[in-house]
């Protein structure tokens, strides 16, 4: 069993092109023995984005504090607020992004070979 505080987890910047102000902390994953799935949680400050991009794997989200969008495919911004949940299918184009005036904070569960 693992118990681990957000506050204890380093924080690295996201490197990847079309990328800005974002941070993202590996909370569990394979390095942890986690044998299926990795828990991210990253961190995109006022004006930050992820970037716009897709892969095989699906994301299951669940927003901690802040407000963002969840953009798809055709540029629709989709309004996401703290306590709210986001899938995204494998393949579906997407970017989050920070709208708010505060750090927009987000739980990411990927497959592990996606951390």
């Amino acid at each position: 069993m693992i118990i681990r505080k957000l506050d204890d987890v380093a924080a690295a910047p996201v490197a990847m092109d079309g990328v800005e102000g974002a941070m993202r902390q590996l909370v569990l994953g394979a390095a942890d023995g986690v044998p299926n799935f990795s828990l991210r949680v990253f961190t995109l400050e006022p004006g930050g984005h992820t970037p716009c991009h897709s892969h095989a794997s699906e994301h299951l989200n669940y927003v901690i504090s802040g407000q963002g969008t969840l953009m798809d495919a055709d540029g629709k911004a989709n309004p996401l607020a703290a306590g709210e949940f986001a899938f995204v299918q494998p393949d579906e184009t997407h970017q989050f992004r920070n709208v708010g005036n505060a750090p927009f904070v987000f739980i990411c569960a990927v497959p592990k070979e996606y951390e």
